[in-house]
Formats: C-alpha cells, sequence, structure tokens
C-alpha cells in the first residue's frame, strides 16, 4: 500500500509529521507492506537563500513580531519536535530556497535513497544548520545517503528534475492540498498536518482494511499436487 507525502524541507510540522506517522507504521502489523513516496511542496517558492539570516530573524522582519515574541511562538514548535525525539536548533536554520533540495531527493529516488535523502535535508536544516541551497553541502549529503558526487553536481548545474517537483506541487492542488505535511493513504484517505498520534493510527488502519478488500490475497486449495519446484531440483 503506498502513502504520498507531500512536504517541504524546511516545514517544522513537516519534519514532526514524518515522525508521526513513522509512528503509526513501526506499530503495526502490516509495516513491512507499506511504501513511502515522497512529494515535492515548496512553501515558499520565491524565496531568496540569505545565509546571513536565520528562520528566527525572518519571521521577526516578515511578522513584525519582537526577538521575544518570535522565541515564545517558535518555542512551541521545539517542544513539539522534542516530543517526537527531534532537535530542532531554530536560532541555527538557514534561509534558503528548497527547489534544490527537492531536485536532489528526485534524484535520489532513483537509487531507491528518497526516504533517506528527506531524512538528511530535514536534519541538516533543522537541526545542523546548514544551508540546504548550497551545492557543496547538497553533494555532502547526497554522498552521506550512497549517492556519487558527480551526477549531484552534474543535475544541480541544469534543470534535471525541475519540471518533476513542479508537477508534484500542481498534483497537489488538484487533490485539495492547502498546507503541508499532507499524507494521502492509498489514494483514499488523507491526513492535513501532524496530528495526533491516534489520527494517523486509526487512518493507517482504515486505509489497510480498504486496501485489503481491493488487493484480496491469493487463496491457495488445500491439498499438494506435483508441481516442479521452483529452484528446479524437484523436476
Amino acid at each position: 500500500m503506498k502513502i504520498e507525502i507531500w512536504s517541504d524541507v524546511v516545514c517544522p510540522f513537516c519534519y514532526i509529521g514524518k515522525r508521526k506517522m513513522e509512528k503509526a507504521i513501526n506499530n503495526s502489523p502490516f509495516k513491512d507492506k507499506i511504501k513511502i513516496e515522497w512529494k515535492s511542496f515548496q512553501l515558499n517558492p520565491d524565496q531568496v537563500t540569505d545565509p546571513s539570516l536565520n528562520t528566527l530573524e525572518q519571521l521577526s522582519k516578515s511578522k513584525g513580531w519582537s526577538m521575544e515574541q518570535t522565541l515564545e511562538i517558535t518555542d512551541n514548535v521545539v517542544n513539539m519536535a522534542a516530543a517526537e525525539g527531534l532537535d530542532f536548533q531554530m536560532g541555527k536554520t538557514v534561509v534558503a530556497n528548497t527547489m534544490n533540495s527537492h531536485r536532489l531527493i528526485h534524484l535520489a529516488k532513483g537509487s531507491g535513497k528518497g526516504g533517506e535523502m528527506k531524512e538528511r535535508l530535514l536534519k541538516a536544516y533543522f537541526t545542523d544548520g546548514l544551508n540546504i541551497d548550497d551545492t557543496d553541502t547538497l553533494v555532502s549529503l547526497g554522498k552521506e545517503v550512497g549517492l556519487e558526487e558527480e551526477p549531484i553536481r552534474q543535475m544541480l548545474a541544469s534543470e534535471l528534475f525541475k519540471d518533476t517537483v513542479e508537477q508534484d506541487i500542481y498534483e497537489s492542488r488538484t487533490i485539495g492540498v492547502k498546507g503541508v505535511p499532507f499524507f494521502v493513504l492509498d489514494r483514499k484517505f488523507g491526513i492535513s498536518g501532524a496530528q495526533p498520534d491516534e489520527v494517523f493510527a486509526q487512518t493507517l488502519d482504515k486505509a489497510w482494511d480498504e486496501y485489503n478488500k481491493a488487493n484480496p490475497s491469493l487463496e491457495i486449495a488445500e491439498g499438494d499436487g506435483e508441481a516442479c519446484d521452483v529452484d528446479g531440483q524437484n523436476c
């Protein structure tokens, strides 16, 4: 059963929601039968990367809040993250456009490492304070999850996967995504935001029940007839 997740790399609730979904999956008896597909979404496609700014400073300037107000508001998010075992260092975050990060995730998908790349980029942004729009940083992060350096550099120097990112974003609009994270389970059930744990667990169970009804297991007649073994040893 497929779970599609639309999220952005600089969205705190996307990281928190990721942990909540992972928890629900790990606690389910059918966890080995679930496939996650990461979908791109940009909260601010026009964001200009500015390594001199962190998220707290950007929020303070854009919202007209004092730094004291900003810290008070973001502390709630930091505490939510901590409850999921995440270490948010908001004062270290580098304001960055996420297009290249999303492109790197799509590149990693081709090697079956999309999930690993997504996780590493989230940690790079929220915990490590790295610039996730910097070429050398992205190359280093990609290599950490097992990608080769040259394909990453070639991709970043081209337009590769930009259309894929934009297609993901367009698709999100067609299914009514208003914000992220947004989870779509078997194209029948949706979860918007980092909801309480029980919402993830209950929705996952419902989706699995529906999936099982539509994809019943093969029933094999009782008894053993003569047959060739799959390894060809008894034929």
